[in-house]
């Protein structure tokens, strides 16, 4: 123990430059995986925000929601078999607010139930994204396609969909606007395991998000550089002390002339390793969460403790795997000739 601190000590400048790196690049990794949580939450947090259960769409709509239709005695039957279930249609769609301006919405609607907004002919409710947009209560919102007019009753937190605020509208509202008679969709909740329905197809709620196509392409995009950071970062590890190792050849031969283990070199490398990692990423997990304070309110930023905890102790794992690996030729060191070669 006492040697890998001297020689920290010594080489304070070749540790500072590792920490460093390993600094930037965890620093780089949470705000990134902060990135992919936010964007996912601004993409699909409807569906996220359900409990576990499972989705049920027309066969023939090709893994499509929108161009799901099921038949009205199918639904019947599978809301009348389970008392939670609920009828749901998402289709994205235009209002024009009292200026006139058009704003982009994602219209949902659905039957009676607990896990969304009941609301009554005429009648919206929306994410509360839209009152940053001037949007109040009691304001009369118009769509090309409906007949009528819909005053605003008032707005729900966090409740997005394909990127763009959810609107809650009345079953018969939505039917006219789009012209349908069918529900895209029957969600059965706390269902693990789904049942076998004709015509339809079952999906949980994970790969239901997956079908919607701009969360897959942002989520996978995102996740495989998180990845790219870990794997690089480990690649650094084992890099720079294999190249440490490679200078100290005479010194470790002369430590196991006089009798010292290679599990001790070994422990006196972790040792090095742990001290310099542990320092980086505390203060890259400090800033992060200090970025996740201060972060523009229209930024898709969202990095909890626990991710940011997670996500450290894998690289505490890659550091160690990249620093042992690095360490195999200790084994492979003979004490005489690494003596004859000269003390670094």
């Amino acid at each position: 123990m006492n040697i890998a601190w001297k020689e920290i000590k010594k080489n304070k400048v070749k540790f500072l430059i590792l920490g460093s790196i390993v600094f930037l690049i965890s620093l780089l990794t949470f705000i990134i995986s902060g990135l992919a949580n936010g964007l996912s939450q601004d993409n699909a947090a409807l569906i996220k925000d359900l409990p576990n259960g499972q989705f049920y769409m027309n066969a023939d709509a090709d893994e499509t929601y929108n161009l799901s239709r099921i038949d009205s005695s199918i639904q019947k039957k599978l809301l009348n078999e389970h008392n939670d279930s609920t009828a749901l249609s998402i289709q994205m769609g235009f209002l024009n607010d009292k200026n006139g301006k058009q704003r982009s919405v994602a219209f949902v609607t659905s039957t009676n139930s607990k896990l969304f907004k009941d609301v009554k002919d005429g009648e919206i409710i929306l994410d509360r994204s839209m009152e940053d947009k001037g949007i109040k209560v009691g304001d009369i919102l118009t769509n090309n396609q409906f007949s009528g007019e819909f005053i605003v009753k008032g707005f729900v937190d966090q409740k997005k969909f394909s990127h763009a605020p959810v609107a809650f509208i009345n079953i018969e509202n939505y039917k006219e606007i789009y012209r349908v008679e069918e529900m895209q969709l029957v969600f059965v909740p706390g269902k693990d395991k789904a049942q076998e329905v004709t015509e339809l197809q079952s999906f949980s709620k994970k790969q239901f998000l997956n079908t919607i196509p701009s969360y897959n392409a942002e989520q996978m995009t995102l996740n495989m550089i998180v990845w790219f950071l870990l794997v690089i970062s480990g690649m650094l590890f084992a890099i720079f002390f294999y190249m440490m190792n490679v200078q100290k050849i005479g010194m470790y031969g002369i430590l196991k002339a006089i009798g010292l283990k290679t599990s001790a070199i070994f422990k006196m490398m972790w040792t090095q390793m742990l001290f310099i990692t542990a320092i980086a990423l505390g203060l890259s997990m400090a800033i992060s969460q200090v970025f996740n304070l201060i972060a523009p309110k229209g930024m898709p930023f969202s990095l909890s403790i626990e991710t940011t905890t997670q996500l450290s102790l894998v690289f505490l794992i890659i550091g160690f795997i990249g620093a042992t690996l690095s360490g195999i030729q200790i084994k492979k060191v003979d004490p005489l000739r690494a003596i004859q070669q000269g003390e670094i």
